[in-house]
């Protein structure tokens, strides 16, 4: 069987997050980091990297390649708010999720039955609804493991979608630059470069047992991905404390109507979400973040399950209509749905096309 890898990677998590919640820093060179003269960046906005300047850098490095660089300091919970609702979107499409970090991750939609049962067509839907949902945008790699759908997702970023089906892989992975072979670092790019290795058609042309005497067990893998090969599984991993949906507003809003006819929609997202994990959960939670950042949350939780989307969006809304009226601009909505326990969903097999 041949399997429907996708990896998305959201592009420059942590300075976007940043310039979407501080609209001053739109369009500026802005990197997430220490700020001192010794500090190292986590990453850099789009804007900084024209300049040289990348994740891991040292801070004095990127100021001297960029003087009017924006550093800010980590905002952690920011970006956890950001991950849990982009993670919460990856399991309306399949359980077997392998998060990498706060910002990109693996999913398996072998089994997957929506969206034209097509993983091209399910990784263009998960763009989509993240761009809707946090503001932000991700790149997506597909392919059938995960090597290629990684190399895939950093081949048109930011905001790419690229595919590899099978029958383009090898020729694909001869083009490509050994640099751009994820796996091969900055120190056996240069030892491949000494070797006279430019691309993957170089790369193929080395035995395994010549790549194994240079690089170790890492020239078995060399030797296996430069011929798509790469038989590692998607590790499924979900978080269970609470399951929801948020949004970020393309502008504040304040009329009541438009407040609720929103919020209404996003719980009716959240219940999706819910639905999907199949679980029961007694406690409602309601989040409101408005135009000055301020966050205000409120639960309620029950003595019996939440088992229907009726009784859900009911409840949800009458916390929300508790805090009327409210006395500045929206930003962001939000609801979800925890305190619960949870029953495993065994994935029903389909057939999908690339």
């Amino acid at each position: 069987m041949i399997r429907k890898i996708i990896h998305i990677d959201m592009d420059a998590f942590y300075a976007s997050v940043e310039q979407r919640d501080h609209p001053e820093l739109r369009g500026k060179p802005v990197a997430v980091g220490g700020n001192s003269r010794r500090g190292v960046l986590a990453t850099a906005s789009y804007e900084a990297r024209k300049y040289g300047v990348k994740s891991a850098m040292p801070t004095s490095m990127a100021l001297s390649l960029c003087p009017d660089l924006i550093v800010i300091q980590s905002n952690g919970k920011a970006y956890q708010e950001a991950s849990q609702v982009i993670r919460s979107i990856f399991y309306e499409y399949t359980d077997w999720v392998e998060p990498l970090s706060l910002d990109e991750a693996f999913l398996d939609v072998t089994f997957c039955d929506v969206a034209g049962r097509s993983a091209t067509l399910i990784a263009a839907e998960i763009k989509k609804r993240i761009k809707e949902e946090t503001a932000l945008t991700a790149s997506a790699g597909v392919s059938y493991n995960k090597f290629l759908a990684k190399v895939a997702s950093d081949y048109k970023k930011p905001d790419g979608l690229f595919v590899i089906p099978p029958e383009n892989a090898l020729a694909f992975l001869e083009e490509l630059p050994i640099g751009k072979f994820f796996g091969v670092g900055k120190v056996s790019a240069q030892r491949f470069s000494t070797m006279g290795v430019k691309n993957g058609k170089d790369l193929k042309a080395l035995s395994r047992e010549n790549l194994v005497s240079c690089f170790g067990k890492a020239g078995a893998y060399y030797y296996d991905i430069v011929r798509g090969i790469d038989n590692r599984e998607v590790i499924p991993f979900r978080e269970s404390k609470s399951f929801g949906a948020e949004c970020t507003f393309e502008t504040d809003i304040f009329e009541v109507t438009d407040i609720e006819s929103r919020f209404v929609a996003i719980a009716e997202r959240a219940w999706r979400r819910v639905n999907k994990q199949n679980v029961e959960g007694r406690t409602i939670t309601i989040k409101i973040k408005f135009y000055d950042f301020e966050i205000f949350s409120r639960s309620k939780t029950f003595d019996h399950f939440i088992e229907d989307k009726e009784m859900f969006i009911f409840e949800a809304v009458q916390l929300l209509q508790k805090e009327y009226p409210l006395q500045k601009k929206v930003r962001l909505l939000g609801v979800t749905l925890s305190n619960f326990n949870e029953e495993s969903l065994e994935p029903v097999q389909s057939i999908l096309k690339f």
